[in-house]
């Protein structure tokens, strides 16, 4: 799930109402062809290249989900809303993926550990952000790595988390991080954007 996506941290969204128009934003269903192709074609860069074992953390109705799956990964996803989680499973019944109702900020996975945790719009919204990512880099297997879209949003009030913000909270973290601008691609939002979007690749 975009953004707020964490309902424990936003109470003024309910996410189980909200998931059944959820897919109608173009970056969060993935129906355009155009949107799709440009996400699947950004997780091909930012995923190992053979089957690996993916963590999509607020994974919302499973889109980057399936997109992974389509790549040939193992995907485990977790969302806080069960009516996202309900429709992730439909989304990619059949296929080697399995979904958790669980806080993004310690997903229910016990010792299971990851090559990937991928998480889109979500860790602005938690408390301790750092706590969260030290948390989230042990659940990584050795050469493991975090994939993580964020941005800023809005002009009056804005929102979200800045890549300085966030690069400086990986990098006791992290000896490998990588920045990469998403706000210039307008086929991954199926429009023009203003804000600050980026996606950050870090290897502890």
């Amino acid at each position: 799930m975009t953004s707020n996506s964490t309902g424990e941290q936003r109470s003024d969204v309910d996410w189980d109402t909200a998931a059944d128009t959820f897919d109608d934003e173009p970056d969060h269903g993935l129906r355009d062809p155009a949107v799709r192709e440009a996400w699947a074609a950004r997780l091909r860069g930012w995923l190992p290249r053979g089957p690996s074992d993916v963590l999509d953390l607020g994974c919302g109705t499973g889109s980057l989900s399936l997109l992974a799956s389509e790549a040939r990964h193992r995907v485990t996803g977790v969302d806080l809303s069960s009516r996202m989680v309900d429709l992730a499973r439909a989304k990619l019944a059949g296929r080697d993926a399995a979904f958790l109702v669980g806080d993004a900020a310690a997903p229910p996975v016990g010792e299971q550990r990851f090559d990937v945790v991928l998480v889109r719009h979500v860790l602005w919204t938690l408390p301790e952000p750092g706590r969260v990512l030290r948390h989230w880099r042990g659940l990584l297997r050795p050469g493991g790595r975090l994939v993580l879209i964020e941005g800023v949003w809005g002009t009056v009030s804005p929102v979200g988390m800045s890549a300085d913000r966030l690069t400086a909270l990986l990098a006791p973290l992290a000896e490998d991080v990588r920045v990469e601008w998403l706000s210039d691609d307008s086929s991954l939002w199926g429009r023009e954007v203003a804000d600050e979007r980026y996606a950050v690749i870090a290897v502890p």
